[in-house]
């Protein structure tokens, strides 16, 4: 005996009432009682409306899985309501993880052989929604029979079918080859759609149905030529637009089969010219059809000037005020600056312009490509762009900015003095932000300049004086005024402005950033083996009497207390870290203590050191790779020849 239940309606209704959840999961359990009860019964009358609320039940997120085999007997059945159900139920409870689905082969097999137009709709939809790779392969005949069908409502669906079953057997594309070429005849909109995305998923996987298909080329451009200049019909106009969507799809395969062939592409010039005078900008269907054209003529083999006015319709892009629409004008600008270089340079100014968008994503992607556009001809005005955006730019986008002006600078650097400007602009301004190989490239850089070592530690001073939170710039600035301190005393500089400097404000300055809460132990590092270059490098006055700020502090003298000797106030500074709890910092220390107390005679008759990237040809000071002979890292564990290759605290 059927036990009662609600109906459809009606079981809707009263889910809708539940106030709360519990109440909406006791009617749900409730019901699924019921339609199992029905189900175990075998009602056939009612069993499509119990597979209905089964259906609602399973839209709303609980399982239904035990409604699988009954749309199987409902498919089998012979009356459409039950059919109607059972292909519905079907689609959304089946899958191919699930052995079931393969159950319904024979009567989706039976249904396409009826000549009934409803039953063969659903029978198609379902297999394009569920079927498996062996459904396609069983049922493949039948679908490419159905194609040359005279209902255009089975054949637009049929050719949707076709489409997924080559989407899950490639290899079944030789049996819809010989339709597809009378298919483009058709005037229905909704089967030439469908034939353009069939013979499209057919060229991308095949080798052979591509080379068959750019006979049809110019049949395609006849058809697009029909669109553009007379349209196709009213009901599929887009805001003055011919059937937009069509003429998206024909110009994708277009693309595919003029790609790599110059045959084919001549063929689709002129049309894709006059496609991209012709379309309306003012409306989205336009702009749509327009990118299309755009990419077509970037993958193709096209004209020259065809490919300027691409660029130019891209330029047009990015004066639009939908961002979309500015954001794919950049990405398409970024994938044509490598192949068109001089014609994307014509639209520099417009895509500095879109650096200053408050949106991010437009934003990173004009960064991109202002750092492609970057050559030696225009490297001065880029990189003063990019600066400028680099201090008010949002920090998720500061790294890739200065890694950036890094690597342009780099490359088409004009002069070793501009290359050191802006490599400092960079570091003062973002300088947390940087590569690692910031500081060993710019010391390298330093190094190998001699005539600007005055120039270059003068202006790290000045920077270091100012700011020592950046600490890749703290640590450049350590390093060049342990290896240049004597030029930073001397004041001989002609290209800065005049600067006095004194022995008390260069070993303040270092020791403030050996006390300093920002510095790493690398930057402190640093700061200590320049202490320890210092006590060479430079000779005070013997009656100078200096304030030693880090001495009172550590407790080792008393506030009254002076050195009356800078070299030994670096030694006191130097041995204080000898207890540090960092143990490379304590190693350093140490070591350089025993230089202090072992080799502290020899320091004043050491001869300069040779400069071992010149052959040793001159003396000059040390370059960013190369120790000094009196100050060297030395320990038993690493020894290194004088003028080996040094650490980067050397």
């Amino acid at each position: 005996m059927v036990v009662s239940s609600l109906k459809l309606q009606d079981l809707i209704e009263e889910i809708r009432g539940a106030k709360t959840q519990a109440q909406e999961r006791e009617v749900i359990q409730k019901e699924c009682a019921h339609i199992r009860a029905s189900f175990r019964d075998g009602d056939p009358l009612h069993r499509h409306r119990q597979l209905a609320k089964l259906l609602y039940v399973h839209m709303l997120g609980y399982p239904a899985h035990f409604g699988q085999m009954e749309c199987l007997k409902l498919i089998a059945s012979p009356r459409f309501t039950d059919k109607r159900v059972g292909y519905l139920g079907a689609m959304l409870l089946l899958d191919e993880r699930q052995d079931a689905h393969l159950l319904i082969t024979n009567s989706i097999k039976n249904d396409l052989s009826q000549g009934i137009q409803a039953v063969q709709g659903l029978a198609l939809c379902t297999l394009s929604t569920v079927g498996s790779a062996e459904m396609c392969r069983d049922l493949a005949t039948e679908v490419e029979k159905l194609l040359l069908q005279p209902g255009s409502y089975v054949r637009k669906k049929a050719v949707l079918t076709a489409v997924h079953m080559i989407r899950k057997v490639p290899e079944l594309s030789n049996i819809f080859l010989p339709p597809c070429a009378q298919l483009l005849h058709e005037r229905h909109h909704g089967i030439l759609l469908g034939t353009i995305t069939l013979i499209t998923e057919l060229c991308e996987r095949s080798p052979a149905a591509l080379k068959h298909f750019r006979k049809v080329v110019p049949q395609l451009v006849q058809i697009l030529q029909t669109l553009v200049t007379t349209g196709y019909s009213v009901e599929h106009s887009i805001s003055g637009v011919s059937d937009p969507f069509l003429q998206v799809q024909i110009l994708r395969l277009l693309r595919i089969l003029g790609r790599n062939h110059e045959e084919s592409s001549e063929i689709m010039n002129d049309l894709l010219a006059q496609v991209a005078t012709n379309t309306d900008t003012s409306r989205n269907a336009g702009n749509a059809v327009l990118f299309e054209t755009v990419l077509t003529i970037m993958d193709i083999r096209s004209a020259a000037g065809l490919r300027v006015l691409a660029v130019n319709i891209l330029g047009r892009f990015l004066l639009n005020n939908d961002k979309n629409i500015r954001y794919v004008a950049l990405t398409s600008l970024l994938r044509m600056v490598q192949s068109d270089h001089s014609a994307v340079q014509r639209h520099r100014p417009t895509v500095v312009e879109c650096l200053r968008e408050p949106d991010a994503s437009l934003s990173r992607r004009a960064l991109e490509l202002s750092l492609a556009l970057v050559n030696s001809s225009n490297v001065r005005a880029m990189t003063q762009e990019l600066q400028s955006f680099l201090e008010s730019c949002l920090p998720d986008l500061r790294a890739d900015c200065a890694s950036g002006i890094l690597l342009a600078a780099e490359r088409f650097a004009p002069t070793k003095r501009w290359h050191i400007d802006t490599i400092l602009r960079v570091l003062t301004t973002a300088g947390t932000h940087v590569r690692d190989d910031a500081v060993a490239n710019l010391t390298q850089l330093i190094g190998g300049a001699q005539e600007l070592h005055a120039y270059s530690v003068r202006r790290l001073y000045s920077a270091l004086a100012e700011d020592i939170s950046q600490q890749p710039l703290v640590q450049v600035a350590a390093w060049c005024i342990g290896e240049y301190g004597d030029l930073l005393l001397e004041g001989g500089c002609e290209e800065t402005e005049p600067l006095q400097v004194e022995e008390e404000k260069v070993l303040a300055l270092l020791e403030k950033v050996l006390q300093s809460h920002m510095s790493l132990p690398a930057t402190r590092g640093y700061a200590l083996t320049a202490l320890m270059k210092l006590s060479t490098r430079l000779r005070g006055d013997n009656n100078l009497s200096l304030p030693c700020h880090i001495l009172e502090l550590k407790g080792r003298l008393p506030s009254h207390s002076h050195a009356t000797l800078w070299p030994s106030r670096i030694r006191q500074v130097v041995s204080i870290y000898g207890s540090c709890l960092d143990v490379e910092l304590q190693q350093r220390a140490v070591e350089y203590n025993t230089l202090f107390r072992k080799y502290d005679h020899m320091s004043q008759s050491l001869p300069p050191v040779v400069d071992c990237s010149q052959g040793g040809s001159q003396p000059s000071s040390l370059t960013a790779n190369q120790p000094q002979c009196a100050s060297p890292r030395k320990s038993e564990r690493h020894p290194d020849p004088p003028c080996a290759q040094g650490s980067a605290w050397s």
